[in-house]
Formats: C-alpha cells, sequence, structure tokens
C-alpha cells in the first residue's frame, strides 16, 4: 500500500517507517496526521524504527494547515472544532506510544515543533551528532500541545524543560544525550539508521509477549506511585508468563 507521506517496510518482524517528503523537510500535513496511526495500528511486527528523508527529520506541523479553517477559535463552535482536531492531532502521535511493540525514532538535522511532541511518543531516541531539537511553538506564539509538555517533563529534567518551553532555544543531541533524552549519537544519517535498525533487531529477537508486557509495565510505572505498580505488575506477570518460552530463550543463549 502506497502512502502520500511515508514509505513502510518490514524485514524479519523490524518494521521501518519513512517520512517520504524531504523536499517539504517531512512537514506534518493533513494526510501526515491521518497516515500515521493508519499504518501504525496496521502493524505486524515486534519493533518499529521511525525515521526520515533528507537533511532534517522533521520540520512541524505544516503550515498549510493553519489556514485550512480547522485551527481558529472566533466562536464557540470554532472552538469546540478546535478541540475535536486537537485531540485528532493527539491520538495519531499517541498511536506510537500506545503500540503494543517498541518504536525507535532515528532523528537527523532538525526535530522541530510538533517533531518534538513525535518523538517524545516513541520509546527510544538515537540522533546524529549535529541533530537538534526545538519546541519552536513558543517562537510562533503558542504554546506546543501535541505531547511535548504531557511527555517531555517525565523524559527531561523539568528546568530544562521549562528552558526550551519558554526561549524556543536549541537542544543540541549531544547535550540531548548527556540529558539522557537521547539514547546514543552516530555521525552520518546511514550509521544512525543502521544503529537504531541493528538495536531493533536486537529488541525482536526476545520473547515479544515479554516485551510487549516490558513496555506495557514501564509505562504504567512512569505515571503511577510504586505501590500501584506493584499491584498492576502482580496482575500482568502471571497473564504473560511462559516456561516454554523461558525454556527458549535459555537454549538460545547457551547455544551462542
Amino acid at each position: 500500500m502506497s502512502y502520500e507521506c511515508f514509505e513502510v517496510s518490514v524485514d524479519k518482524e523490524v518494521a521501518h517507517l519513512r517520512m517520504s517528503r524531504p523536499e517539504r523537510r517531512n512537514a506534518m500535513t493533513a494526510a501526515f496526521w491521518k497516515e500515521l496511526p493508519q499504518i501504525v495500528r496496521a502493524l505486524e511486527a515486534r519493533v518499529l524504527v521511525l525515521s526520515s528523508t533528507g537533511p532534517h527529520f522533521c520540520a512541524g506541523l505544516d503550515v498549510s494547515m493553519f489556514s485550512s479553517g480547522g485551527l481558529t477559535t472566533e466562536s464557540v463552535k470554532a472552538r469546540e472544532q478546535f478541540r475535536a482536531k486537537l485531540e485528532e492531532l493527539q491520538a495519531s502521535l499517541s498511536s506510537l506510544a500506545e503500540a503494543r511493540f517498541p518504536v525507535i525514532a532515528a532523528v537527523q538535522g532538525g526535530c522541530i515543533g510538533g517533531a518534538v511532541d513525535m518523538v517524545t511518543a516513541c520509546c527510544l531516541r538515537y540522533a546524529t551528532r549535529e541533530a537538534f531539537f526545538v519546541i519552536q511553538e513558543i517562537n510562533l506564539g503558542m504554546m506546543a500541545d501535541v505531547g511535548t509538555f504531557n511527555r517531555m517533563p517525565k523524559q527531561l529534567p523539568e528546568a530544562v524543560v521549562r528552558e526550551l518551553g519558554y526561549t524556543g532555544d536549541r537542544l543540541t543531541a549531544e547535550r540531548a544525550e548527556r540529558l539522557g533524552f537521547v539514547n546514543g549519537l552516530f555521525d552520518t544519517h546511514e550509521q544512525l539508521v543502521a544503529g537504531a535498525l541493528e538495536v531493533a533487531r536486537r529488541i525482536a529477537s526476545k520473547a515479544p509477549v515479554a516485551v510487549a508486557a516490558t513496555k506495557q509495565m514501564i509505562s504504567y510505572t512512569r505515571d503511577h506511585p510504586v505501590a500501584e505498580s506493584f499491584a498492576y505488575l502482580n496482575a500482568l506477570q502471571p497473564a504473560i508468563f511462559d516456561i516454554e518460552e523461558i525454556k527458549r530463550a535459555l537454549q538460545s543463549r547457551k547455544r551462542a
């Protein structure tokens, strides 16, 4: 199946989703927001790598969205429509966080505005050394509203998020790695994608039910007190525990 904004491939249960409009710096058009959740929810894979084409990862929300008539607040009805559109955009990116499989972002060049919202919904982030992240919305007279301020304060120190959110300054990839927002750095775009796919293959080699449960457990623990997370774990583990899968894993380790 062909898409306007993406290219999709699956190799040995590792899915690779590439943004494919480098001439527009992979800006997030109306088609982008519709295609992303459709693709993610239909994937039969154990891991997803999200990458891009061209010199920049993604320039954020396409400016045409502002003139489409769906993002005004001039009346009660317009505000209702604005909220519905906002929830639609949020749900589009949340498809990455809600996917049963881990999602790895591979970022080169600029990751700007809505693209920051998007990578905060991913499990892991790798980047080229020259990459940067910008909460661009403040530079346009608005507040980021599709996930950045909902997820990033749990991924970076609060003071850093405030600095970036108030100033609209760039967070360099090297600083992002030091702060734990980025998992690793690569010298070139090609090395970045290859490295992210290698991590994905290592994850895909593990028991898929255990990986999915691990993602679910970590996300739950992030958002709940410790006591509640233990109660959740004690309900989840008996549902996914598989002694045969453990035996297979042990046999595989012996062969290695």
